[in-house]
Formats: structure tokens, C-alpha cells, sequence
């Protein structure tokens, strides 16, 4: 699983830092070729000699050690990383990576690295629990990063508590996870939209809605993460937009139906989670509107529904659409699923606390035509958009055989 895949570790300094010595010898036993970074505070606990006896490499600490005239290494290194792995990771270094501060070589290299994250905490309870780690866990996971959780157990300070490293054997059976999920969708094409449409009343006013884009752009990241060939629509969003997928900026929900449709064909899979306006203005004035009494009234017509089009041409794609809805969820989620040929629908309540627009977590509901077939509960957007994909992934193979393909 892990033959010729780059694995940087960075060990910091806690101390489970000797727990980094397991976990080196297992990554390498399973065919990766690691390089290890280790921080001032990580040497003061175990040798870098140590390290480097197991890596069969050397050892990086010193951001000012260059050995190699011809790369600068934190960027060499990071350019080079199919996966960063740290553990343990202190409150410090996790700080660090929430706030983009690079003053020693793990910090700067995780600064210029552009591969997956996976982190693996290591602290005092109270220190886990504090509002700031809290926080900046929180943070960087809506980034994209992942986690080994810590164990339960007996912590070096004397508590009994949550805090404690995970087992190197389940860091690397997470890793082994990662690169297994990242190829599950290697090959395929997906399209994805988000964000809200903009339909323009004149120049400098336009109807719209409360959609970030976050969640559609969670979903590409995902994809892309398990080696799909993502296509992003965005219309307006409130959000970096992720690396490595192919972007369609759009405005209104007309250029985004015909961006959608113009993809179609050469797609695998559809995930059409932007929030598409049902009405635009019947006529756009093309200079702005000027008070002229108490009250204006605005003419609406209806626009195209871009899920219905897709579901009214499907092929060979796997069609999932989303639905926002304030009650009867169930209701009217089976209801569109079938009505606009979907294969799956994701629903949820935006008005239950921590699933609305502009968040970073959702609750979902994911529909298929026998029902309710998963409830995802409260998590960041970035862990439902992996649970998502995955449960596409697994009936991508059932849709296929329905279809005799």
C-alpha cells in the first residue's frame, strides 16, 4: 500500500516523541520512504540518530542546514510529499499551523507543503480541551486536515485522561487508509457545483442567497483527494477555492446551467450542491433603478432547473443532488430524488443549529430511492464531503450494474 509513496514525519516535542520511532520503522516496513523532520524541542527526547537510523536518512532540524546547493529543502521536501504526517503533534505546533507560522524547519515546510495533512495530538487533557486547541483543531480541519484522535489512558503528567499519542499502529493503519481511499476514484471525472447563483436586477443589484460555496468545495477537495479529475462550477462563494480541480466561474443560474450541461457528457459523476436561484428578474434594467415611490414591485420568472436537466439527459453518470429544506425532510427529499432522476440526495435541515449556509459543519441526510441510507450527524463540512464521496464510491459499482454497463 505504501511502496514509493513520500512520507515526511514530523516529530515534535511532547513526550510520545519516542513513540515516533515505532511509528518511522512501521511506515518504512510498509515500503514508504520517509524523511523526518524533528523539532529543538523533539531532539531533547529522542536522538535524531535514532531517526535517522531508521529512515535511512537524514535527519531535518535546522531550517538554515542546507546540504544541497541545487533545492532549498523545506521546499524540496514539501515539493516532494505525497503525505505529512505528524505525531505527536503538541498544542504548540498545531498553533503554528492554524496561525501560518513558520519559524523552525517542520513549521516552515508545512507552510510551503501542498499534499494532505494528517496530524495525530499528543497533550495534557486540559490542554486538549482548552478553547484555543479547540479551536485551531477545529480550524485546520476545516483546511482539510485529518486526524488520528488520542487515546484514553494514563498521560505522562499522572491524569487519566484523553490525550495520550495513538498506537504507531493505528497512525499507519490511518495512513494506509488515506492512500487506499485516494485511488477509489482514480480515473473518473467529477463535476461539482457550488455556491449561490446571482440574478441581476441593474448594475449594482442583484437577488441572491446565503450559500458560501463551502460545502460544494469540500466535496471537490474530496474527490480530488481520492484521484478523481474534479470539475468545480462556482457561482458566488465565500471561500478559498481548492487546489488542484479544473474552475468554471459562473454568475447567474443560466450560465451555470449551460456550463453543466456543456461537462455533462464527459462526466462520471454529477454532485450538484450549489444553491441555484428558483426566479430571476423578467427584465434586467441596464442602468440602475432610482427611487421612485414607496414601494416597487419586481417582475420574476421561473429559471431552468439544472437538476431536472441533468436528471432528464443521465446516462451512464452517477446524478446526487442536494436539497435545503426547513421541515418534512424525508418528504421532500424522496420526492426530488425521484421527480429529477437522482441516484442520491443529500438533505438537510438549514435550520437546525450548525447545518445552515456560511458554516463550517453540517448535519446531513443522504437519500437513495429504498430510503434513508445514512444519517450523517454534526461534523465540519470537510468530514461530510469524505463520507459523501465514499458512499458514492461504494455504489458508484451498483449503478453501473443497474445500468448494464
Amino acid at each position: 500500500m505504501l511502496t514509493g509513496k513520500s512520507i515526511i514525519l514530523g516529530i515534535t516535542g511532547g513526550i510520545a516523541a519516542y513513540k515516533g520511532a515505532a511509528l518511522c520503522s512501521k511506515l518504512v516496513q510498509a515500503g514508504a520512504d520517509v524523511r523526518v523532520i524533528m523539532t529543538d524541542s523533539a531532539a531533547k527526547f529522542i536522538t535524531p540518530l535514532t531517526l535517522q537510523t531508521l529512515s535511512r536518512h537524514p535527519v531535518y532540524t535546522d531550517t538554515f542546514d542546507e546540504r544541497d546547493a541545487a533545492v532549498v529543502s523545506h521546499i524540496d521536501l514539501a515539493d516532494h510529499a505525497d503525505l505529512i504526517v505528524i505525531a505527536p503533534a503538541t498544542a504548540n505546533v498545531i498553533g503554528k499551523m492554524a496561525n501560518g507560522l513558520a519559524d523552525d524547519m517542520l513549521s516552515t515546510t508545512l507552510l510551503a507543503a501542498t499534499c494532505p495533512i494528517l496530524v495525530a495530538p499528543a497533550m495534557n487533557v486540559h490542554m486538549y480541551e482548552h478553547p484555543a486547541v479547540v479551536h485551531n483543531l477545529e480550524l485546520l480541519a476545516s483546511r482539510g486536515v485529518m486526524y488520528v484522535e488520542p487515546g484514553t489512558g494514563q498521560l505522562a503528567c499522572g491524569y487519566v485522561a484523553k490525550g495520550r499519542l495513538a498506537e504507531p499502529e493505528d497512525i499507519v493503519a490511518a495512513v494506509q487508509a488515506f492512500f487506499r481511499r485516494s485511488k477509489r476514484l482514480e480515473g473518473k471525472r467529477v463535476l461539482v457545483t457550488a455556491g449561490g447563483t446571482m440574478e441581476r436586477l441593474d448594475p449594482v443589484r442583484y437577488l441572491t442567497n446565503d450559500s458560501s460555496g463551502k460545502m460544494g468545495f469540500a466535496i471537490a477537495e474530496a474527490a480530488r483527494d481520492m484521484g478523481a479529475q474534479v470539475t468545480l462550477i462556482a457561482g458566488r462563494t465565500a471561500a478559498a477555492v481548492p487546489a488542484g480541480v479544473r474552475l468554471i466561474s459562473v454568475e447567474s443560474a443560466e450560465q451555470m446551467l449551460n456550463a453543466a450541461l456543456h461537462e455533462y457528457d464527459n462526466t462520471d459523476i454529477v454532485v450538484k450542491s450549489a444553491a441555484v436561484a428558483d426566479y430571476r428578474p423578467a427584465a434586467v434594467q441596464q442602468r440602475k433603478i432610482k427611487k421612485t415611490g414607496e414601494k416597487l414591485v419586481l417582475e420574476l420568472e421561473r429559471t431552468t432547473d439544472i437538476l431536472a436537466a441533468l436528471g432528464e439527459r443521465k446516462q451512464q453518470q452517477f446524478l446526487v443532488g442536494f436539497a435545503a429544506e426547513t421541515e418534512q425532510i424525508e418528504h421532500y427529499a424522496m420526492d426530488k430524488l425521484r421527480r429529477k432522476h437522482c441516484d442520491l440526495l443529500v438533505a438537510n435541515d438549514v435550520s437546525a443549529e450548525g447545518a445552515g449556509f456560511n458554516g463550517d459543519t453540517n448535519i446531513m441526510q443522504v437519500y437513495s430511492a429504498e430510503g434513508l441510507l445514512e444519517s450523517l450527524p454534526l461534523m465540519t463540512k470537510r468530514e461530510a464531503a469524505n463520507r459523501l464521496m465514499t458512499i458514492i464510491a461504494d455504489r458508484l459499482p451498483l449503478r453501473r450494474e443497474s445500468a448494464g454497463l
